[in-house]
């Protein structure tokens, strides 16, 4: 009994029938998906495409992505109805150099409005893509902003106040790199030893069609039976350096992975949501909560075969078995030739570390999330809940307060975490973030610098990222002032 089909039933009022009689433990025991040995392997990793360019005026570079439905073929039967962006589903990888001036012309050739958002970058309120920057059906939006951060892997996706999963779920997802000129000796060839990996999970109907169960369904959203990676079930990559640089996405609406690989080699973490770790942090374990990234670094022997796999997590709490935390899943078969290239190590020193500890703290904040709420208040558009003094470092304490899994993103910023719970954060959180996952009663500090772009009437957003609880309105909005300047009114305006 797949887990989808009862949850679907439990969310239509028909539990009793389902899980009475003793059947929610038949349920509760079978709801565990394993699928080690059950995955062919036998489609190669599609790498996504770079997107093109055109010079514009001054240099610009200026990016046309046009969003539009259409069907993919995931599996054998009928062609799944999806969303993609200049493709049918996903779309290409955006690659700048900070410096760059950068322009997008984003067509919407959907029936309905929807957004892009241009997840950790940091840019004007009012290019950011959130639920106040909808591209309605048929028009063009063009936002345009100067990139100014280090070297990162962030990714774009719809921001749509309600709808942010559905429109996630069909498909509507790519990259966005951002290069500088910081010379640290990294596997670097895009698509050879520099792989993207978008992964999620989906589920598909009979007709195989994707299949959301109701809003009541799980504590989390959608949990899916299927992983996909970079738009394919199954993939496996041919490896032909002996380093590997894996960029990984959690594209998915609400599942956890915990990656590691199939004969537990250790691997090299160097970069997080904001760009490189000051070192390396070898581990062979690594979580990622919905949003997050990771960057790592993989060595491999030549000729053999080993499957990058999500392995069961320990935060799922006493009912984390319906909503995937006792699952083992194989993601990708890596293939490696009998002879390979290379014989760089991953230097031991990267980049720079987050700096903000000893900084003037110009506030101190207090968040709590319970109940599809931030601070017993729910999302509205025409609310600003605060606004920061632009130039200033504020401190912000999360908690995640009410039994289910929740992470916490910040647009605009990347915070650096001072402690958890009193504590020294893990390495892999020692980074700079735009997400991080909030393991349920600890308290994490985090503390982000607010610089530059201004706007006293268009807000940033902070929130869940797990895409039902942020549909819910587990959500709130921010400014950052200039001098003088007090909180507006967020302004009622579509693109065209």
């Amino acid at each position: 009994m797949r887990r989808r089909t009862v949850l679907k039933a439990i969310g239509m009022g028909v539990g009793a029938v389902v899980l009475g009689g003793g059947g929610f433990g038949v349920y509760f025991a079978a709801a565990k998906r394993d699928t080690v040995g059950e995955i062919a392997f036998d489609n190669a990793l599609p790498i996504p495409d770079l997107a093109e360019s055109e010079s514009g005026a001054s240099g610009t570079r200026v990016f046309t992505l046009g969003l539009q439905a259409g069907e993919t073929r995931f599996k054998g039967g009928p062609a799944t109805r999806t969303w993609g962006v200049n493709g049918t589903y996903l779309g290409p990888t955006i690659r700048v150099r900070r410096g760059e001036q950068v322009e997008f012309a984003v067509h919407n050739g959907l029936d309905q409005a929807t957004s892009l958002h241009w997840h950790g970058m940091h840019l004007p309120a009012a290019m950011d893509g959130g639920p106040h920057q909808l591209v309605p059906a048929g028009g063009t939006w063009r936002p345009r902003w100067t990139v100014d951060q280090p070297a990162a892997t962030l990714w774009y996706h719809p921001h749509v106040h309600g709808a942010t999963g559905d429109h996630m779920y069909r498909g509507l997802t790519g990259l966005f790199v951002v290069d500088d000129d910081v010379a640290v000796r990294l596997p670097s060839e895009y698509g050879v030893d520099d792989v993207p990996m978008i992964v999620q999970d989906r589920a598909f109907d009979g007709d195989n069609q994707f299949e959301q169960p109701v809003p009541l369904a799980g504590s989390l959203g959608v949990i899916g039976d299927e992983i996909l990676v970079n738009g394919t079930i199954g993939p496996y990559f041919d490896v032909t350096t002996r380093l590997v640089r894996l960029r990984l996405l959690n594209g998915s609406n609400a599942r956890l992975y915990h990656f590691g690989f199939s004969d537990d080699r250790r691997f090299s973490l160097v970069a997080t949501d904001g760009g490189l770790l000051a070192e390396p942090w070898e581990t062979d374990r690594l979580y990622l909560s919905p949003g997050e990234r990771a960057e790592v670094v993989v060595a491999f022997e030549p000729g053999e075969r080993v499957e990058l796999r999500s392995y069961p997590s320990d935060h799922g709490g006493t009912l984390g078995r319906l909503d995937g935390f006792d699952d083992r899943l194989d993601i990708c078969q890596f293939r490696a030739a009998n002879a390979l290239s290379g014989d760089a190590e991953v230097p031991g020193v990267l980049g720079a570390a987050p700096h903000l500890a000893g900084e003037p703290i110009a506030e101190t904040r207090s968040f709590a999330l319970a109940s599809d709420q931030i601070n017993g208040r729910s999302m509205a558009m025409d609310r600003i809940d605060f606004g920061v003094r632009e130039g200033t470092v504020e401190v912000w304490e999360v908690v995640n307060d009410n039994g289910y899994l929740h992470n916490f993103h910040v647009h605009d910023v990347q915070f650096q975490v001072l402690t958890v719970d009193g504590e020294p954060p893990e390495p892999p959180l020692r980074g700079w973030k735009d997400t991080v996952l909030l393991v349920q009663g600890k308290r994490y500090r985090l503390a982000m610098r607010f610089r530059d772009h201004t706007d006293p009437n268009t807000p940033y957003m902070y929130h869940c990222h797990l895409l039902q609880h942020e549909d819910e309105g587990m959500m709130g909005q921010f400014v950052v002032l200039g001098d003088g300047e007090q909180v507006g009114a967020v302004p009622r305006k579509h693109h065209s």
